[in-house]
């Protein structure tokens, strides 16, 4: 029996963004309780249109949720195309405008004009302050690998830039190849690399480690740092002096950069990768300011200037589990899956409440027109 709520999972329009919000298994359990589940056809999504079908998903064609009924729920994961038509629905999705990135007051200001609501994926969160579900681990996991492997690259292609990605398959074949890689590259090179990983505590501080361990970095050669070790304050010498350093923090607030410019000039570096999972670019708080744009998985480095000592790259990634979709999508929206059977209670329900409240709070802060 319907519930009357209808769920529209939006195609993500993101290039090489291959994750999806909701996955056959999760539709399947909304649709058993009652939600009518509309999902728009994708090719680029890990999921094939044929997999939803299966479990009686109704598919509606791509980027059709424009015009959809204003009631509908629409559901997605990175942040929509830029534009400026007003937002009519109830948005759950990424949107990364909390924090102050750049140009969230053009991404916000759509809501009020449309009379529309977005709930924040981000800021879903139990009695506790945790998130109910995050793609961190994932993250941690996918950078990590890429670290280790632009590393090996450098040795290997001096001076050749680093060439794009694709999503594997599944996390055996990422394990198997990285794996091979740390193998040929550490023989070569006479040693593996050091590997310093910040929020080592957390969802995708684990991810990062759990990769390095698993594909033959030996343990002395990671070195899992949380708050405890940043406590100081930085720059912190012991990251130049690693080969890769790894940022997975969550940072809300100003605290000194934990590398910059001029400790770069530290004759002792090492440091040659820099993979920047947490990616708050054009945050104000960013601990890593050393580069100032995105990379994607077609050009994964940008390079950063240097005087001597080896080359240094930064990995700044804001999509890295997509290079392990099937399972990212199905861990997160695993996770997902208790608050989403709750939308149709949602006025009454406090990850909701408390999310449409954190809305109205920051779009009351947006500039008057």
């Amino acid at each position: 029996m319907s519930n009357g709520v209808v769920l529209h999972l939006r195609a993500e329009s993101k290039p090489l963004e291959h994750r999806s919000a909701l996955t056959p298994t999760t539709a399947s359990a909304l649709l058993n309780a009652g939600y009518d589940v509309r999902v728009e056809r994708s090719e680029q999504r890990i999921f094939d249109d044929s997999e939803f079908e299966m479990v009686d998903a109704a598919l509606v064609p791509e980027g059709s949720w424009t015009e959809a009924p204003a009631d509908h729920i629409i559901i997605g994961l990175k942040e929509l195309p830029e534009d400026d038509f007003p937002l009519k629905h109830t948005h759950v999705q990424f949107a990364h405008c909390y924090k102050n990135q750049g140009g969230w007051e053009d991404v916000l200001s759509r809501f009020p004009k449309g009379k529309g609501t977005l709930l924040d994926l981000e800021f879903l969160q139990d009695e506790s302050g945790r998130r109910v579900a995050a793609f961190g681990y994932h993250a941690g996991f996918a950078g990590a690998a890429l670290g280790v492997e632009v590393w090996a690259w450098q040795y290997a292609h001096p001076g050749e830039e680093f060439r794009g990605v694709k999503p594997y398959p599944n996390e055996d074949a990422l394990i198997s190849h990285i794996k091979s890689v740390v193998t040929e590259s550490s023989a070569k090179i006479g040693r593996s690399p050091r590997v310093l990983v910040i929020g080592a505590l957390g969802r995708c501080g684990k991810g990062a480690v759990d990769l390095a361990l698993k594909v033959g970095i030996p343990a002395g050669n990671v070195l899992q740092w949380d708050m405890a070790e940043t406590a100081k304050g930085g720059p912190f010498v012991e990251i130049v002096e690693s080969d890769i350093f790894i940022n997975c923090i969550y940072l809300s607030q100003p605290i000194p950069p934990f590398i910059d410019t001029e400790s770069l000039e530290n004759p002792n570096r090492k440091l040659s990768v820099v993979v920047d999972v947490s990616c708050d670019t054009t945050n104000p708080h960013n601990p890593v300011p050393i580069y100032s744009i995105n990379t994607t998985f077609d050009k994964p480095t940008v390079p950063v200037p240097v005087n001597g000592g080896p080359p240094l790259s930064v990995i700044s990634i804001d999509h890295l589990p997509t290079l392990l979709p099937r399972e990212a999508s199905e861990a997160f929206s695993n996770d997902l899956l208790p608050s989403l059977l709750s939308l149709k209670d949602r006025e009454s329900t406090r990850v909701w409440q408390e999310a449409e409240k954190l809305f109205h709070s920051k779009v009351a802060t947006l500039p008057s027109s």
